[in-house]
């Protein structure tokens, strides 16, 4: 959810509880002050009716409403000691609608020639029911229309204050840390979006220069490292073809070159995932993998004909997905070696092609491996010749491109590249 939006919700959701408590404390105090108004009215239609009535020589009895607002009624001395001035509500019959209607009536005694008379006056009054209605009406609209307010200003107004934020985020998507590039930022005279700015720019120089320094670092030590590396090898292979060794002399030193070509394959292999997390292979390309499939099969065919295994490929329709190539390369070499390597000797190696999916699958004396620390660096299968680097890069290559890669077994091993959907 955008900004702007996230602050609409909650205006619109703040208003509304605000709204809601103005219009109920709106509506009693407007009741109060109509009451206020009708009973002043009353009392002045009192006055003026007493004052009619006690202008006559004699004061006419009105017994009923029907022809007026008010009756007149003449009562005993001792009734009247027990009433007061007296507003109530009460409803009464009108012709024009034909029904009951609410009105306000006040009860008054006053006195005349030493005779008492018992006055009521009565005026119509609002109904409660159409005053709520067209309260919540009026304060419908006026919800709306702040509501419709908020909106116009977030787009408008809002929309321009937050501009210079949004090109920041737009030029933050496009950053890449490989390039020598600098992000562009639009200056404005609001004081917190240029200390962002500002910070940002420090922040991003920081990052380039320490992935600069670490790139620098692992080609560096990677260079030092195979230099020594490859002329010890050299030397201890002159030493064996220039001396006459013993048979043990010849194992001790057979051992060493052993461990020595591990620590070149073991220092390319970090050189390469290193690579791969610093996103050095930038070149990307279409390509077809069921052709570097095809390849890295034919690559590893001897070995596999001599465990007496054999790759069986199985394709519904090629996939075409744009990557680098070396890496392509790299990531179904690590796979279709491992099923060789882990798998069976005499069994069959499967590698099923569906749509956006690759399953490469093989036999194995082996249980389940361990689906939690299969991709994890230095995480060896088994006690073989190995780094524990391959699935490590496997997955690096994988999550560089949005593959998926997962392990699962059903009664074979199976690896699965799930491929996204273009």
């Amino acid at each position: 959810m955008k900004l702007l939006n996230y602050t609409t919700r909650y205006f619109a959701i703040i208003l509304f509880v605000l709204l809601s408590i103005w219009a109920v404390i709106f509506y009693y105090a407007m009741l109060d002050e109509i009451y206020d108004s009708m009973d002043d009215g009353l009392e002045n239609q009192k006055m003026l009716v007493i004052r009619r009535a006690v202008e006559n020589i004699s004061i006419e009895e009105k017994n009923d409403f029907g022809d007026g607002y008010y009756t007149l009624k003449k009562i005993k001395s001792e009734h009247a000691n027990n009433i007061k001035d007296h507003y109530r509500d009460t409803l009464m019959y009108m012709h024009n609608e034909e029904d009951f209607e609410p009105v306000r009536l006040l009860e008054s005694v006053f006195k005349h020639n030493n005779e008492y008379y018992k006055i009521k006056v009565i005026t119509s009054m609002v109904e409660e029911d159409d005053l709520i209605e067209d309260l919540l009406y009026s304060l419908l609209w006026l919800y709306l229309g702040l509501i419709i307010s908020i909106i116009f200003l977030n787009n408008i107004v809002l929309n321009k204050i937050w501009n210079p934020f949004y090109k920041l985020i737009t030029e933050l998507k496009n950053f890449n840390i490989e390039k020598d590039e600098n992000i562009k930022v639009q200056q404005t005279s609001i004081e917190e979006f240029n200390l962002l700015n500002k910070q940002i720019q420090v922040l991003l120089q920081k990052s380039r220069d320490s992935f600069i320094g670490q790139k620098q670092f692992i080609e560096n030590a990677s260079h030092e490292l195979q230099t020594p590396l490859a002329i010890s090898i050299n030397k201890l292979e002159l030493y064996i073809e220039n001396y006459d060794l013993s048979e043990s002399e010849l194992v001790q030193i057979a051992q060493v070159l052993n461990n020595l070509e591990r620590l070149t394959r073991f220092n390319k292999s970090l050189l390469l995932l290193s690579k791969i997390e610093n996103r050095q292979f930038l070149y990307v390309q279409e390509v077809s993998i069921i052709s570097i499939i095809q390849e890295v099969v034919e690559d590893f065919s001897d070995f596999a004909a001599h465990k007496q295994m054999e790759c069986i490929i199985t394709s519904e329709e090629n996939i075409v997905f744009k990557m680098n190539r070396d890496l392509a390369v790299i990531l179904f070499t690590n796979l279709i070696k491992n099923a060789i390597v882990y798998g069976e000797n005499g069994s069959l190696i499967n590698i099923e092609i569906e749509k956006q999916e690759i399953r490469i699958s093989n036999l194995s004396t082996q249980e389940a491996l361990k689906k939690e620390k299969l991709f994890t660096r230095f995480y060896k299968i088994s006690s073989k010749n190995s780094n524990g680097l391959g699935l490590a890069i496997s997955k690096a290559i994988a999550d560089e491109y949005d593959l998926e890669l997962e392990y699962y077994f059903d009664e074979r091993h199976i690896f699965k590249v799930v491929f996204p959907k273009s």
